[in-house]
């Protein structure tokens, strides 16, 4: 039955057939040429799927990323960044990366961002002599830290899938997404020093305190919603509904951007999103429950121990695995399908699910950007209106400078779980 399914699936993905209906028509096709369990678990387990509480927090997340979009919220972030910064060099292009992690504070949503911060800085980068293929590589490749700064979408399904704590996940994605950011800000730093592309404005206190006052609201959100998460005061699921509220009293009260027809816009947009989710979590609990059944799980981790595989060696593999499928599956779809299958073996192999969670986000976040498929360069395509080319080919040093850090975050797991530990 396993190979039916694994056989229909790729050939469905591959004719470009949307992930859920690949998975859906793969389960239905195995269970009909094998006997088994009866058709009729297929629709119980389409909708057993969807009865995770945790996954109430998805269409709150996705909705408060919509109204962050349409309040103006992202043009305040990068001001900000742009006056911090002066005239460290690479300032306008560290500017974009330090909007996209602070918009992925708010939303955890990685095209979002890219259509967020796109929009708003790339005729600058143009302008300001960073040339095509640099600007699109670091607007795309800077999206994709947002699905690991919490709150994560991403990090939400996975904990759904993985039965682990959504706010452990969240705490522990803080520092490697910092880790990310900081690399990558190096790099761009150094490569706009050697390409002497012309620095901005020197700093000056008095603009960035205007720049600060301007985006203080903006930048209490993601605050109060952590706080209240790990101080106990809301969960997950109310930590989302909490920021809709706080956007709305954001985009109507404080910075006045929002419209009535607009917010409809939104909620429609968040619904459409929402479902197209929710699609592949129920189709993906059918797979997970298909395997189960036949006892692939355990037949792995016996596979496994059988071939005495350190978790540094699994780790290695995995990282291998997720880089190239990253390039082909949304992380959505990834992480819904090989949690069950991966995190299994990770616990035989004493690897903690927290850092293996991080591990796996982290190599989704990069197949984002990757060539020839990542979501974010299509995004960006779309919002940019650069050359397919000029993507690829501007992301790539990105590639490499995140996996150098996926390196350090997978060699050295007390980046994800010092803080965990701390607030144990």
């Amino acid at each position: 039955m396993t190979w039916v399914l694994s056989i229909a699936i790729a050939i469905l993905t591959a004719l470009g057939a949307p992930i859920f209906v690949a998975l859906l028509a793969g389960a239905s096709l195995a269970l009909l040429l094998f006997p088994g369990p009866p058709l009729i678990a297929l629709h119980q387990t389409i909708f057993g799927g969807l009865d995770a509480y945790a996954l109430l927090s998805v269409p709150f997340f996705v909705f408060a990323g919509e109204l962050m979009a349409i309040s103006g919220i992202a043009n305040r972030l990068i001001g900000l960044v742009r006056a911090l910064f002066g005239r460290v060099p690479g300032s306008l292009g560290l500017a974009a990366l330090g909007g996209s992690t602070l918009i992925g504070t708010i939303c955890g949503s990685s095209a979002a961002a890219v259509a967020a911060v796109g929009r708003n800085i790339h005729p600058q980068l143009i302008d300001n002599g960073y040339g095509k293929q640099r600007a699109a590589g670091i607007i795309t490749s800077s999206g994709a830290i947002d699905i690991v700064i919490p709150p994560s979408i991403a990090m939400i399904l996975y904990g759904a899938s993985a039965e682990q704590s959504i706010p452990k996940l969240f705490i522990a994605g803080i520092v490697p997404g910092l880790v990310i950011a900081l690399l990558m800000a190096g790099y761009i730093s150094t490569s706009a020093a050697i390409a002497r592309i012309p620095r901005q404005a020197r700093f000056q206190a008095q603009a960035a305190f205007v720049a600060f006052r301007q985006a203080f609201w903006a930048l209490t959100m993601p605050v109060f919603v952590l706080v209240g998460i790990y101080a106990g005061l809301f969960s997950p699921t109310e930590a989302g509904g909490f920021a809709c509220a706080y956007a709305l009293f954001l985009g109507f009260v404080v910075y006045r951007t929002i419209t009535f027809p607009a917010m409809l816009e939104a909620a429609v947009r968040s619904a459409m999103m929402t479902s197209r989710i929710m699609m592949v979590v129920a189709a993906a609990g059918v797979i997970s429950w298909i395997l189960t059944v036949e006892g692939i799980p355990q037949a792995l981790i016996q596979a496994t121990a059988d071939a005495g595989l350190s978790p540094l060696g699994f780790l290695l593999i995995v990282n291998l695995l997720l880089l190239a499928i990253g390039c082909v599956l949304d992380p959505t779809s990834a992480i819904l399908v090989l949690s069950p299958l991966l995190v299994p073996i990770a616990i035989s192999l004493g690897i903690d699910p927290i850092h293996f969670g991080v591990v796996m986000t982290v190599n989704l976040a990069i197949g984002m950007f990757t060539p020839p498929f990542g979501l974010n360069i299509f995004v960006a395509q779309s919002v940019l209106g650069a050359r397919t080319a000029d993507i690829y080919r501007g992301v790539l040093p990105f590639v490499a400078v995140q996996i150098c850090a996926l390196a350090f975050i997978t060699l050295i797991p007390g980046l994800s779980l010092w803080l965990v530990d701390s607030m144990s």
